[in-house]
């Protein structure tokens, strides 16, 4: 099943601001929210396909993605890629996007049932920083795809303490001024009924706890400075300057907190005989003078190995042979370039006596007179050609 586009589900324009993005979300959400529209599968899935959507939309660098590669640019950067809401289950929604709704509308619309009040569940202590990393690949692991283990740097859950920044269970209580909720309520009675505002804790900062003796390895932190392979897949056809993201996979958040996300920047390994462009993949061949005269078949690198063309009879300097689906394929379709090798016949420039002589000889017959057919299409044709 192919997937909706993210701005059709949400009804809004690419040039939507992030408040129109937020406004749209909200009003999807509603619409089909799972206690609006009890034991309703259909509605359910709308309400993640909304999440999903709202997912990347509301985020620059994925939106960005998006944008240019379709959802082949952001596959597997959001909890909720593959099949609408696959991803993401209801504790997921409410707790990453809960602040788009706020407590007070669940809590009056839907009557404080669970899903409302698990809209605003605390989060655990301070969120990770995303980290950035390049990731340099040769022209064969960009035309099948590849998988990356890389090694990265950065804070890991404290292994001591569990990521809980404390000395052990009993140093870890509630917070004495939200009760353990991590949210300050107020109550206020108006001519539509009771509408209540929640605001983080300004003890616990909505953490819920506080440690009472810190852990000495993290130093309450909950993470220490270390090292963790990723494995990456890479899909095929990613270009220079395309960026990945890897949800989770950052800085780890202090005292449980959730991790950041790892940002993976393509770079291209330059190959020794092949040129990118776009898609397709430009080759110079060099022949002789006198291959070119009477042809020959030579084998010309190509991003998979190597292939063997035919160069006919009288092939003259600057022709362009085509290697059909030998270039790179499209990131976000079918799509898939071609080899375009430019053909260059080589000039001598040292001669014996008996070369010269014999050149000379050849110089006088009409053959070697330079008759081009005016079918032959020009050097700006050409190049036209070559990259269409």
């Amino acid at each position: 099943m192919s997937k909706r586009d993210y701005y059709e589900i949400l009804s809004v324009a690419k040039s939507a601001t992030t408040d129109e993005i937020k406004k749209a979300y909200r009003k999807v959400a509603m619409q089909f929210h799972p206690d609006r529209n009890p034991g309703d599968k259909g509605a359910e899935e709308k309400f993640k396909e909304a999440a999903e959507a709202y997912e990347i939309l509301s985020d620059a660098d994925k939106k960005a993605q998006y944008d240019r590669y379709g959802h082949a640019g952001v596959s597997g950067q959001g909890r909720s890629s593959g099949h609408p809401g696959g991803g993401m289950n209801m504790d997921d929604i409410f707790s990453q996007f809960g602040d788009v709704f706020g407590e007070d509308l669940f809590g009056n619309l839907f009557g404080g049932g669970q899903r409302g009040g698990r809209s605003q569940q605390r989060s655990r202590g301070v969120r990770g920083s995303n980290l950035r990393v390049k990731l340099k690949l040769t022209y064969e692991g960009i035309a099948k795809g590849v998988t990356k283990n890389i090694k990265v740097k950065k804070h890991v859950a404290c292994t001591t303490c569990s990521g809980s920044g404390a000395k052990d269970k009993g140093s870890v209580q509630n917070c004495n001024t939200c009760g353990g909720s991590g949210q300050v309520r107020r109550v206020q009675n108006t001519f539509l009924g009771q509408m209540q505002t929640v605001t983080t804790c300004p003890t616990c900062n909505g953490e819920g706890t506080t440690v009472t003796a810190k852990c000495g390895n993290c130093k309450g932190e909950g993470r220490v400075y270390g090292e963790e392979t990723v494995s990456i897949d890479i899909p095929a056809g990613v270009q220079e300057g395309m960026q990945m993201n890897v949800t989770g996979k950052g800085n780890a958040g202090e005292r449980g907190g959730q991790a950041g996300d790892l940002i993976i920047l393509i770079e291209e390994e330059p190959h020794k005989e092949l040129h990118r462009e776009g898609l397709n993949v430009a080759y110079e061949l060099h022949i002789s003078f006198t291959d070119a005269v009477a042809g020959t078949q030579v084998e010309v690198p190509t991003i998979d190995g190597r292939a063997k063309i035919k160069i006919p009879v009288g092939t003259q300097s600057g022709k362009i042979f085509r290697l059909k689906g030998k270039g790179f394929p499209a990131v976000n379709s079918y799509e898939k370039g071609d080899q375009l090798i430019q053909v260059n016949i080589w000039t001598p420039q040292h001669l014996s006596s008996e070369e010269k002589e014999m050149l000379e000889k050849l110089s006088h017959s009409p053959n070697f007179k330079p008759h081009p057919d005016k079918n032959e299409k020009n050097f700006f044709d050409k190049i036209k050609d070559m990259f269409s």
